[in-house]
């Protein structure tokens, strides 16, 4: 009985918010806080204020959500010790758990500069842009 009021007052408080809103030409902002303020007498209309009312003062209910605790607890704490088991990569049933190789690193061969060898700048050695070079093979570029 209590929650109900408590929702209607805040209900009506909202819709005189919206009509003073309203009455400063914010019809869009009005419209909003009309919306927002029929949420609670929506939800005393339905019964799901006193559903609400009655599992908080429940010790069984209590009881029910300490026991979905528990078990979302076991379940975290299962995959948490799965994960680190398997090295940290997800896999299936159907395949077997391996690690995931990344991307290579580029191979010295593969990191030679692109200029011919009479294409050189004379006094500087052939591998100036090799690093360079190197970072963009592996972006693509």
């Amino acid at each position: 009985m209590l929650a109900e009021t408590i929702c209607s007052a805040v209900s009506a408080a909202g819709l005189g918010i919206a009509a003073i809103t309203a009455y400063r030409k914010r019809f869009l902002a009005a419209a909003r806080i009309a919306a927002y303020a029929l949420v609670p007498v929506g939800l005393v209309m339905t019964g799901a204020v006193e559903w609400l009312a009655e599992t908080a003062f429940s010790p069984v209910a209590w009881a029910g959500f300490g026991v979905l605790g528990l078990a979302w607890l076991l379940f975290m704490t299962t995959r948490a010790v799965e994960r680190r088991r398997s090295g940290g990569t997800r896999g299936t049933r159907d395949e077997p758990s391996e690690r995931r190789q990344g991307p290579r690193a580029a191979e010295p061969t593969a990191s030679a500069p692109s200029l011919g060898a009479g294409d050189r700048p004379k006094g500087k050695p052939a591998d100036d842009f090799s690093d360079i070079e190197a970072i963009l093979k592996r972006h693509g570029i």
